[in-house]
């Protein structure tokens, strides 16, 4: 092959490569988005005002898990001392998510939801959550996180558990952590 294919097969693959980093990129806010207005992922916030409209369902109970994780190289604990519990549909419950900084620097932390089984996803209504913003703790701070929710009544019958769970990524972004000499 001459100079001149070589080069051209190189552009092309550095193009590739170039466009495939910008899609990795975009897909985090896109996904969130998505996620935000399909409410996938559990990522859906009422207010408080629509949730006083919700009639509870007393004729059923939802068993609801819990589940805690952290992404690896995140040192952090993280966990809730609820791990499942017994719902009515349409009524509030509030449960709390504890959260420890191990490490000796300031460490930005975010909860990505996950609900499951799917089609739950649609009925899982969150008026507060840690989820939604980022935590930042000092080095060695502890914190306790609220997450209120409800199960909305419309769940399908064949709905008998939901499973929420949170993943804990490290989200402290690369010029903080110049800032801080790490």
């Amino acid at each position: 092959m001459s100079n001149s294919k070589h080069k051209n097969i190189l552009v092309k693959t550095v193009g590739i490569v170039a466009l495939m980093t910008v899609f990795v990129f975009a897909m985090v806010p896109l996904y969130n988005v998505f996620c935000e207005i399909t409410g996938i992922n559990g990522k859906v916030l009422v207010s408080k005002e629509l949730y006083e409209s919700v009639k509870v369902d007393t004729s059923r109970k939802v068993k609801v898990e819990l589940i805690t994780s952290i992404n690896r190289g995140m040192p952090w604990d993280f966990s809730t001392d609820t791990k499942t519990l017994e719902v009515y549909p349409g009524k509030l419950y509030e449960v709390s998510f504890y959260a420890k900084n191990k490490s000796k620097s300031t460490i930005t932390g975010q909860a990505v939801p996950s609900v499951a089984p799917s089609q739950a996803s649609f009925y899982v209504s969150k008026t507060e959550c840690f989820c939604f913003d980022q935590q930042t703790l000092l080095a060695g701070e502890e914190i306790n996180m609220p997450m209120k929710f409800y199960i909305d009544p419309d769940l399908p019958d064949s709905v008998h558990t939901v499973t929420m769970s949170y993943a804990l990524f490290n989200a402290t972004s690369k010029d903080s952590t110049a800032a801080l000499g790490q």
